[in-house]
C-alpha cells in the first residue's frame, strides 16, 4: 500500500538508526584536526574568509600595552556608523530605510534628490506580475512563511527574461527589484495562511506608492489599513538596524557562498533564505516572546528574585523549553552591548507608552538587568553577555501586534538589502568558487563482491 507523504515508516526509522550508528565523528576529533567548527576558532573569533566593504562589526579595541580588550559595540554600514545613520533620521519627519539601502548598495550617502529618485524607484518596482499572487501564493497556500517566500522568490525567476545574466547592471535591477516585492511576498503570504489555515476572512491591499517600506507593511498588514506615525517610524527602525551585519553571518555567508558559483540572483537569494530559516540564525526573536510568555505564566512578574529563580532554572534547563538558554542573550561576536539592542531599547519605551505596554516593557528591563548576572554566575563566559537585538525586536513586534509567523519573514524584508550588497560585491570581485576543505577520518575498507556479502 501506497505510504502518506509525510509518513516515517519503520524502514526508514530502520534505516536513521543504520545512519546514525555508522557516523563515528566524535566532538574530540575536531580539535585533533585542528579544525574549526562553524568556522570560529577556539577563542570565538571567526575564521577570516574574504574582504568586505559593506559593513563592519566592533567589539573588542586594544589597550595601552596593545592587548586586544572587549569594547561597547559598534556596526558601521559602509564605514557610517549605524549609531550615527540613525540619529540622522529618528528624530525627524522621515523614514530611514531607504536611505541605508541605498547607502548599501552604492556605497555614499545620498543626496536629497538622490534619494527621492531612488524611493520612487523602490515604489515602481513594488508591485508583482499579473495573476501572481493567486497563482503562486493563494492556489498553494502553506503553514511556513520562509518557505513560501522562497518558493515565491524562485517562481520570480520564470517572469524575468534575463535571469541568467549576472552582470552588474542586471544583477542590481533583480536587486532592487526583490527589495521592492519581499514586503508584498512576506505579508501576502501571511494572509494566505490564515485564510486557508486559520480560516480568517482573506484581504488583499494593494501597496501605496506615497509610502515607505515600514508604511506600506503595515498598511498590506492591517485590515483597515490604518497605523500611527510612531508604529511604522518603530518598525522603519527595526529594518535599518537589520538590513546588514557583516559577511560572516550564516545568511550572507551563503549568499557569498552561492553567488561563486556564478549561479543567477534568485537562486542565491532563495539559499540565503533557506539559511535565515533556521532557528538558530533568524527565529530567535520568536523565542524570547514565548519565554516572555511563559516566565508571565509561571512568576510574579513583580518579584525580582523569582525573575531571578526562573532565569535560574532557564539555565538549569528546567522551565520554558529546557534548552538551557535564556533568549535574546550573548552573540557571537558582540560582548558588552549590541547597539542595536541599544537603539531599539531606547524606542521600545515610547511606543510602550502609546500601546499601553508599560508593564511588559518594564519587564524586558528587569530581564535585560538581572540576566547577566544570572549568566555570569553559571556559565564559564569568556567576554562580557548583554541583551542582543532579537530580546527587544520581538517586544517591539509584540507591541505593533505584528504575528509571530512574520517576525522572520520581516528580518527578511530588511536583510535582503545587505544580501543584495554583497551578491554584487562578490561578482565585482571575480573571485573563485568559494570551496573549503573538509578532511576524511573515515579508514579505508575492501570492497566486497556481492556474493561474499553477509
Amino acid at each position: 500500500m501506497k505510504q502518506l507523504f509525510s509518513e516515517i515508516t519503520p524502514y526508514i526509522r530502520e534505516m536513521a538508526d543504520l545512519s546514525t550508528r555508522n557516523n563515528h565523528i566524535q566532538p574530540n576529533m575536531y580539535l585533533e584536526h585542528k579544525v574549526y567548527r562553524g568556522l570560529r576558532d577556539l577563542d570565538g573569533n571567526g575564521v577570516v574568509t574574504g574582504l568586505t566593504e559593506v559593513s563592519r562589526i566592533k567589539a573588542k579595541d586594544v589597550d595601552a600595552t596593545g592587548a586586544s580588550v572587549p569594547c561597547e559595540g559598534q556596526l558601521y554600514y559602509r564605514g557610517v556608523n549605524v549609531r550615527d545613520l540613525v540619529k540622522g533620521f529618528l528624530p525627524y519627519d522621515r523614514f530611514g530605510f531607504e536611505e541605508a539601502v541605498y547607502l548599501l548598495l552604492f556605497s555614499q550617502l545620498p543626496t536629497q534628490e538622490q534619494l527621492r529618485q531612488f524611493t520612487h524607484e523602490l515604489s515602481e518596482y513594488r508591485s508583482l506580475p499579473n495573476s501572481f499572487v493567486r497563482d503562486m501564493i493563494l492556489k498553494a497556500p502553506g503553514k511556513d512563511m520562509m518557505n513560501i517566500l522562497s518558493r515565491s522568490v524562485l517562481a520570480l525567476y520564470a517572469y524575468d527574461d534575463n535571469p541568467d545574466d549576472i552582470s552588474i547592471p542586471n544583477v542590481l535591477r533583480q536587486c532592487i527589484q526583490l527589495i521592492s516585492v519581499f514586503p508584498l511576498l512576506s505579508v501576502y503570504s501571511y494572509q494566505s495562511y490564515r485564510h486557508y489555515h486559520q480560516s480568517k476572512s482573506l484581504f488583499i491591499h494593494l501597496p501605496k506608492p506615497e509610502y515607505s517600506t515600514a508604511e506600506n507593511l503595515l498598511h498590506l498588514l492591517r485590515e483597515d489599513g490604518a497605523f500611527s506615525k510612531l508604529e511604522a517610524k518603530i518598525l522603519d527602525l527595526a529594518l535599518v538596524l537589520h538590513a546588514e551585519h557583516g559577511g560572516g553571518n550564516n545568511s550572507t555567508f551563503t549568499t557569498h557562498v552561492v553567488s561563486s558559483s556564478g549561479t543567477d540572483t534568485y537562486s542565491a537569494v532563495a539559499a540565503a533564505l533557506g539559511s535565515l530559516k533556521g532557528p538558530r540564525h533568524g527565529g530567535a526573536n520568536i523565542k524570547v516572546v514565548q519565554m516572555f510568555d511563559d516566565m508571565k505564566c509561571s512568576v510574579d512578574i513583580h518579584d525580582r528574585d523569582a525573575i531571578r529563580g526562573y532565569l535560574s532554572r532557564l539555565l538549569d534547563g528546567e522551565a520554558f523549553d529546557r534548552a538551557g538558554l535564556i533568549y535574546g542573550f550573548g552573540h557571537a561576536v558582540y560582548s558588552l552591548s549590541d547597539p542595536r539592542a541599544d537603539i531599539l531599547m531606547e524606542c521600545a519605551q515610547s511606543l510602550s507608552e502609546e500601546k499601553g505596554f508599560q508593564e511588559e516593557y518594564q519587564l524586558y528591563c528587569t530581564v535585560a538587568e538581572i540576566a547577566p548576572e544570572v549568566i555570569a554566575q553559571k556559565r564559564k563566559i569568556y567576554k562580557g553577555v548583554s541583551a542582543n537585538v532579537d530580546f527587544y525586536s520581538g517586544l517591539i513586534y509584540r507591541m505593533l501586534d505584528l504575528p509571530c509567523e512574520l517576525f522572520t519573514p520581516l528580518f527578511a524584508v530588511a536583510r535582503i538589502a545587505g544580501w543584495s550588497a554583497h551578491r554584487i560585491e562578490e561578482i565585482q570581485n571575480a573571485g573563485k568558487i568559494i570551496r573549503p576543505a573538509y578532511i576524511s577520518v573515515k579508514p579505508e575498507q575492501p570492497y566486497v563482491a556481492w556474493e561474499d556479502r553477509p
